[in-house]
């Protein structure tokens, strides 16, 4: 049986070499140096000429020995992301632009149809006075025409009285 403090050092030395030999900690040049416009490969379009051909002779001959760092994966990955962002905000722009119009469009045929509406109130009321009218007259004309017949009758019924 080991003793437990030989165990306990035993395994700290087999922590610390996994630790010394893993590649995660190892440090490469590439991902240590800042990003620049003249050593960037995506931005190397926008350089002047002689930087250009001076950036794609030095990343053909990198990218031949090592995968791209993470530095400039991400720098791709926040480029992408950008436009991405600028052409959804284009989007979104357009249809505001789009929207703000049909609700123009909308408001105006609103607008429209109120006007409409209250012009057909004020016929409908008109037709209902004009209905109201017509029927007060009617009943007066009614009224008329029986207080004549009346009278008529009342003075034929008088006369027939009086001949007898």
């Amino acid at each position: 049986m080991m003793h437990p403090s030989r165990a306990l050092a035993l395994n700290g030395l087999a922590i610390l070499c996994l630790f010394l030999s893993t590649p995660v900690f190892a440090t490469n040049q590439a991902t240590n140096q800042p990003t620049s416009q003249a050593t960037n490969p995506a931005t190397a379009q926008n350089a002047p000429a002689p930087l250009r051909q001076a950036n794609t002779q030095t990343t053909t001959t990198n990218s031949s020995r090592t995968p791209p760092s993470e530095a400039t994966i991400r720098a791709n990955m926040n480029k992408a992301i950008e436009q991405a962002v600028v052409k959804r905000s284009a989007d979104m722009q357009k249809r505001l632009t789009q929207l703000e119009a049909a609700n123009q469009s909308a408001l105006a045929e609103n607008q429209e149809l109120q006007l409409k509406n209250d012009n057909l109130t004020v016929q409908v009321q008109v037709l209902q006075s004009e209905r109201s009218a017509q029927m007060f007259l009617y009943g007066a004309v009614t009224l008329g025409i029986g207080v004549i017949i009346g009278v008529v009758l009342y003075n034929l019924m008088s006369n027939r009285r009086r001949r007898f």
